[in-house]
């Protein structure tokens, strides 16, 4: 993922505005002017740094300088200094928690999701690890990009990426053979087309209308196991791409893997993800 750094400022900028609403008076009436200080961001638990770029990017635009230590994506240890900063310190205390949030949040994210695709790796599964739209509101580039540092794929970033039919579109098509039909006639070409299905017979109609994608929609991993065998039998496994989403958990994701689907989503991964506990220490001052 990438966008110029400029709008990636106005998106953190936005962000840090939020927090500071009319001004940070804590750090007003405690910190001089013009006092210069030394900054650094602890990972204070094992993880996946995550939101390093972020963090950067919007230090930078307040005038600060920063040294980056860690990548994103590289493994952490608790303990372990990710970057070092030198400038205001008015602006570094003002900037403390947005900074924060966005390391804490992204590197959650990116670490459940290398957790689930070292699963799938290590049983040798081509399953794919992805995350769904349950992202926080105004955080949607922070999360999808969280979790492709992870090693997961980003799945839809907004609505113009793919047609995704779902059950109240078929509820007003009156069919999915209508819905897929529609999509077929109107859509460009470019875009492909994933149909959620609720019971196993819907997902041969489905490719018999032409799916690209079937979405098994809170399917149980032994009713996955009776759309595949359905699918084999009628010629279509291996023609659509089957992808299990709802009611799947970090703790239950081996056991749709299992199954021989090509994808999985959660929502877990970013809709609660748990942050990583990161601080920022002040430890030199001129």
């Amino acid at each position: 993922m990438f966008i110029p750094r400029k709008i990636l400022e106005e998106k953190l900028q936005k962000i840090l505005a939020e927090d500071i609403g009319q001004g940070d008076i804590t750090t007003a009436v405690i910190a001089p002017a013009e006092k210069m200080v030394e900054a650094h961001i602890i990972m204070k638990e094992n993880g996946i740094a995550a939101g390093i770029e972020e963090a950067q990017v919007l230090l930078e635009s307040l005038g600060l300088k920063v040294e980056i230590l860690t990548a994103d994506g590289a493994h952490v240890k608790a303990g372990t200094v990710l970057m070092k900063i030198f400038g205001d310190a008015r602006t570094i205390l003002t900037a403390e928690r947005t900074v924060l949030n966005i390391l804490s949040r992204m590197s959650g994210i990116a670490t459940t999701t290398r957790m689930l695709v070292e699963e799938v790796k290590k049983t040798k599964l081509k399953t794919k690890v992805a995350c769904t739209r349950k992202t926080a509101p105004g955080l949607l580039y922070l999360d999808k990009r969280a979790v492709l540092i992870g090693g997961g794929d980003t799945h839809r970033l907004h609505l113009d990426d793919m047609i995704l039919i779902k059950d109240n579109h078929i509820a007003v098509a009156g069919s999915i053979k209508r819905a897929v039909a529609k999509a077929r006639e109107k859509a460009s070409f470019s875009k492909k087309i994933e149909v959620e299905v609720a019971k196993v017979e819907d997902s041969l109609t489905a490719a018999k209308a032409g799916a690209d994608i079937i979405m098994l929609d809170n399917f149980t991993p032994k009713n996955i196991r009776k759309t595949i065998e359905l699918l084999k039998k009628k010629g279509f496994y291996g023609k659509v791409l089957l992808e299990a989403s709802g009611g799947i958990t970090t703790k239950n994701f081996m056991d749709f893997a299992s199954t021989g689907v090509d994808i999985i989503s959660l929502g877990e991964i970013t809709a609660s993800p748990k942050t990583l506990d990161i601080s920022l220490e002040i430890i030199d001052q001129n």
